[in-house]
């Protein structure tokens, strides 16, 4: 039908019963987003992880639909002891079994379950039964037993490690009992193991992902806000943020030091951390572009660091940003390249004013005092800057916790260091 035309398309929907059309409209495979359908494989657990309204209520739902069925390829067999745990025994009820992608929701008439508030108890027309429980009693799950689980929003769970034990104990019926976890992620050690068992399998789905299914314009004015921020990659792109905790940033401390837009600024550099080699999987060039007004307070304005360019190619890059934010100068550590970097820098355009600059502590110790300017309130960010920020909280004494050079973070603390703690060379007021 997709590749119908709209004629066609309304011609065969007309040819359809009332019941044909309804079988069409409850037709999850069809309908459903790849992401939104179980992965194939010999898994025990699908973390289903994804921004808000993104669609996981749905899937979590849908998924218990075809197990109570036994529909293929969701299950072999029809599934009979369900459990369903939310937040509290309320978002259970409100979100799981009434709301609006609920159980109640997704079923026709004929084969809704019917729902028994005071028994806490779905029982659909073929037998099957799904109880739901609430993370606040985890206790409540010690005795019954079941072959399959529902678990939504595992990240708010209240006692989540406690909780979990006392489900999987129950998870004893049946030849494969299986459970689905959907829930916004967050850096909870649970969920963190979950993600690395080898019988768990994920999915992911960003909130505009569903964005056919949204309030118009919530997308817009959601994202306008939230773009970039901690917050945001949580709650709409469903990424799981962790800091590390011998960092020397935070996010929650970069959130609350981004603006949309700077002020005039007295002084703007381009700073480079060029790389060793151009191969195949060297370094990145770092490239960080930042700028001070006449408070002394500095402005992060852009990160245009990239992978694996020839140096000419990385140098443009630069230079480019050099002209379109009028800088005063590009900033070019030569302990890798020595005489080179600057040499390359005026072969693609001589008029522009390099600055070397030479390392002669460790990354850690050059980073600490531009750290401190960060806890002393002297640094913005503007608008979003993920992938320099992805670094900035994940570096430690030992470096980043890949192994990788923290490149981006690196042109970063010479831009810094240069506007903030050396040389200030006289000022030009421009507005960006």
């Amino acid at each position: 039908m997709k590749d119908c035309s709209p004629s066609a398309r309304a011609d065969f929907l007309a040819s359809l019963s009332l019941k044909e059309l309804e079988a069409l409209a409850s037709d999850w495979e069809l309908w459903a987003r790849p992401d939104q359908l179980p992965p194939q494989g010999d898994w025990t657990t699908w973390l289903v992880l994804g921004g808000r309204g993104a669609g996981k209520t749905r899937t979590g739902a849908e998924w218990i639909k075809a197990l109570v069925h036994g529909r293929a390829p969701f299950a072999a067999k029809p599934y009979g002891r369900i459990a369903l745990i939310g937040e509290t025994l309320s978002d259970a009820r409100d979100v799981m079994v009434e709301g609006v992608s609920g159980l109640l929701a997704i079923h026709s008439k004929a084969d809704r379950p019917d729902w028994q508030p005071s028994r806490r108890r779905l029982t659909w027309p073929n037998g099957a039964v799904a109880q739901i429980f609430s993370a606040e009693d985890p206790e409540s799950l010690r005795g019954p037993q079941f072959d399959a689980a529902w678990g939504d929003e595992l990240a708010k769970w209240r006692h989540a490690d406690a909780t979990w034990d006392m489900l999987q104990f129950g998870l004893r019926l049946g030849e494969a009992p299986r459970q689905v976890v959907t829930t916004t992620p967050r850096p909870l050690p649970l969920l963190k193991r979950l993600m690395s068992d080898k019988r768990a399998v994920l999915s992911h789905a960003t909130t505009r992902a569903n964005v056919a299914n949204l309030a118009p314009g919530f997308l817009d004015v959601i994202v306008d806000r939230y773009q970039g921020t901690r917050l945001g990659r949580q709650e709409l792109e469903g990424e799981l943020i962790e800091d590390r905790p011998d960092a020397l940033w935070h996010r929650e401390q970069l959130d609350l030091l981004r603006q949309s837009e700077p002020p005039d600024l007295q002084r703007i550099v381009v700073a480079i951390d060029p790389p060793a080699t151009s191969t195949k999987g060297a370094d990145a060039c770092g490239i960080v572009a930042a700028g001070i007004d006449g408070q002394g307070v500095a402005y992060v304005l852009k990160d245009k660091s990239i992978a694996e360019m020839s140096p000419t190619q990385w140098a443009s890059r630069a230079i480019a940003l050099y002209y379109r934010l009028q800088a005063d100068c590009v900033l070019a550590e030569v302990n890798q390249g020595g005489e080179m970097v600057s040499t390359i820098l005026n072969e693609v355009d001589r008029d522009v004013p390099v600055k070397a600059v030479r390392a002669t502590r460790g990354k850690w110790l050059r980073a600490e005092p531009v750290s401190a300017l960060y806890e002393q309130g002297r640094v913005r960010h503007i608008g979003n800057l993920a992938d320099l920020e992805d670094e900035m909280c994940d570096f430690g004494i030992d470096g980043l916790s890949s192994g990788k050079s923290p490149d981006r973070l690196d042109a970063l603390v010479w831009a810094l260091t240069h506007l903030c703690l050396g040389d200030k060379a006289s000022p030009k007021v421009r507005s960006l």
